[in-house]
């Protein structure tokens, strides 16, 4: 079954070549014991690597059956290891805090055979039963013996179905009656089941065990004699031996043994579980931060949103400014009713538009008294374009009490809470500025605007109250003289082109829709500019689109800083994962080379590693993911901002948290599957 031709292997120490084995020629059938022999530095446990693919041949030609092993690949040389050969090392090698059932099953996280999951656990208990262990596969390697420690390391060799089984000074660190006990496994496993031994030992008895003993002196075979040995009967049930091919795994398989990497990835993070926590706080902080921005930006971009569209999305404001003048002395073109008029029918976007006086005025009601922080005079059509029409109790004012200057007024619900408390408020009396306003209804809540004042802290009266009973100057609004006294009602009612001169602070002007916006912006300056015969830029018109844009700009700025401050967090958090899983490849060097022994390439644990820091990430990104949203939560219900929640936030930070994962968990990741398996095992 193995043919090696005379097989040379030089080590390179610094600059100096030392050879340790130098023409090995050894044939060994299927089925043989054979004791390798001879002093420390004789090269059998180089040979012994050798034979295992643990270790490639200077020169020289190794044949295992129909596999020429010294030209395989280090992936075709894993897949060798895992299929045909089986490992008992010196020191048992077993993996930490794990069970002796699962320690067996290690190999058959790599395998490409056909078992199913629930056959090969079935099959590593039927050994573990076979080896004497049947009542202890639950146990940890520091809850077993020395002896059963070893039996657990001879049941792992045998999961894959091996047709070679090496065994490096297997009875090295046993006791006497432990060391008969483990001779006579081997001797059953070699007759019973036909399996190929072949053992390291310095040992004269361990030796004296096997059916040949071959000598080794400096590197090359000294002896090679037969033992002679009562061969009992084959049993009835051996253990089954795979078949001598170098197959790849199929589809299925692949899904498998990435089903399992995730599994031993979590398996491992479990076992040192403090310093995964403390690895993910910087990623669960980083993936916080991120969904916390994420949430308060969406939060007020929706709230902005939604203000614009309470304050009306096609609304625009027309206001006047001095006219260019080529002397010194510049003229004021006024707004005037006549306008609002014009506007309306000589501009097609245009949908309505709404004279607007402004004031300050103190509303006095009894002992209370409050100064609203809007106070404007206005027609109906106001509130129809600031989709306010609809009250919280009594009517608007309409248009008749426009004509008429009546002495009435319309407020806010803050307003209405500073003046009446709990008082039904329609048709009370309030003192403007000294004169008598009886408020006939009470406007439904809006809430903040854009800057966040309260637009429910307003009076809305006539524009002609404004104009003709709290006279208007440039100082504020003061009474002058009670308008009864100057100015009949009847005769503004009979005369309503009295008030078509009458200046106005601005006019409210609403597009037939958004989109429309811009076109009528354009006709608005052609027509006042025509009718007031000055150019076009004398008028200013704004819309709360510009509001809303410069608001919206400015939330995006400190959203992208933030999220700035989240992502050097997560750059903080991935140099912590590297640093550690550069602390674990370390560590773990051992068992890399424990996996590599059993058939894990250097796929496998390239991949193993990059799971285990993008799992890390993943779970920090899920508690990261929480965190943020709770934090987000509290600051929103603590300072009063808007909070949304991002669809696109947990997206967005699990896939910040894998990629992390990746890009610092790939050079440890790296650096553990450029190990050499020999190395590996030898690292201490």
């Amino acid at each position: 079954m193995i043919e090696l031709g005379e097989i040379c292997k030089t080590y390179q120490v610094g600059d100096v070549p030392l050879p340790v084995l130098k023409g090995i020629t050894l044939d060994i059938d299927e089925g043989e014991y054979v004791a390798l022999m001879g002093t420390s530095g004789s090269g059998k446990t180089t040979l012994m690597n050798l034979l295992g693919s643990l270790d490639r041949t200077t020169s020289g030609v190794y044949k295992f059956a129909d596999i020429d092993v010294s030209g395989l690949s280090s992936g075709e040389l894993a897949v060798f290891r895992n299929r045909h050969v089986g490992f008992v090392f010196q020191n048992f090698n077993l993996l930490p805090r794990t069970s002796a059932l699962d320690n067996v099953l290690l190999p058959t996280l790599y395998a490409t055979d056909e078992r199913t999951q629930a056959e090969r656990i079935e099959y590593a208990k039927h050994l573990l039963t076979v080896v004497g262990l049947g009542d202890r596969m639950d146990h940890a390697p520091n809850q077993l013996s020395g002896g059963e420690r070893q039996r657990v390391a001879i049941a792992r060799a045998l999961i894959n179905r091996p047709r070679l089984l090496l065994a490096d000074e297997p009875t090295g660190n046993l006791d006497s009656k432990t060391e008969r006990e483990i001779l006579a496994l081997f001797r059953k496993l070699n007759v019973e089941h036909r399996i190929t031994l072949v053992v390291v030992t310095h040992d004269a008895q361990v030796a004296e065990s096997a059916d040949r003993v071959v000598h080794m002196k400096d590197g090359i075979i000294a002896d090679d004699r037969i033992n002679p040995v009562d061969i009992a009967p084959v049993s009835e049930h051996p253990i089954r031996k795979s078949p001598v091919s170098l197959d790849v795994a199929a589809s299925g398989q692949i899904l498998a043994s990435m089903i399992n990497a995730v599994i031993v990835s979590l398996s491992a993070l479990r076992t040192n579980a403090l310093r995964t926590a403390l690895t993910m706080l910087g990623v669960i902080i980083g993936v916080a931060s991120v969904v916390n921005v994420m949430e308060l930006s969406s939060g007020s971009s929706r709230a902005i949103k939604d203000t614009v569209a309470s304050m009306g999305a096609n609304m625009l404001t027309v206001s006047s400014t001095y006219s260019p003048s080529a002397g010194r002395r510049r003229r004021y073109i006024p707004l005037t009713p006549d306008d609002v008029a014009m506007l309306e029918e000589q501009c097609p976007a245009v949908q309505l538009a709404a004279p607007i006086v402004h004031g300050q005025v103190q509303l006095v009601y009894g002992n209370r008294r409050c100064r609203p922080t809007f106070v404007l005079g206005s027609s109906p059509d106001y509130l129809v374009g600031r989709n306010w029409s609809e009250m919280e109790m009594g009517q608007l004012f309409d248009e008749n009490a426009v004509y008429d200057a009546q002495k009435v007024c319309v407020i806010g619900q803050t307003v209405a809470t500073d003046l009446f408390e709990d008082e039904y408020p329609i048709g009370k009396e309030v003192r403007a500025n000294g004169i008598s306003l009886r408020v006939v209804g009470v406007l439904a809540a809006k809430g903040g605007d854009v800057i966040g004042n309260d637009q429910d802290d307003i009076m809305l009266a006539p524009w002609t109250t404004f104009k003709y009973r709290l006279n208007s100057n440039s100082g504020g609004i003061t009474r002058v003289a009670a308008f009864d006294d100057q100015m009949p009602k009847m005769q503004l009612a009979s005369n309503k082109r009295s008030t078509r001169n009458e200046h106005l602070s601005q006019i409210y002007v609403q597009a037939v829709s958004p989109e429309l916006v811009p076109d009528a912006r354009e006709q608005i300056r052609m027509v006042l500019s025509r009718r007031h015969d000055v150019d076009a830029d004398v008028f200013q018109i704004h819309d709360i689109t510009e509001v809303s844009r410069v608001t919206a700009q400015v939330v995006a700025g400190l959203s992208a800083l933030g999220l700035i401050i989240a992502g050097v967090s997560l750059l903080v958090g991935g140099v912590g994962i590297m640093n550690i899983m550069l602390v674990s490849v370390t560590e773990r060097t051992r068992e890399i080379g424990l996996r590599m022994a059993v058939g894990a390439n250097r796929n496998a644990i390239l991949r193993q590693f990059l799971i285990e820091a993008t799992v890390l990430c993943l779970i920090g990104g899920v508690f990261g993911i929480a965190l943020g949203h709770a934090s987000s939560t509290t600051i929103g219900w603590l300072m009063g901002w808007p909070s949304e929640l991002s669809f696109w936030a947990p997206i967005v930070a699990v896939g910040v948290a894998a990629s992390v994962g990746i890009v610092f968990g790939y050079y440890p990741a790296r650096k553990a599957s450029l190990l050499d398996p020999i190395d590996a095992l030898r690292y201490e």
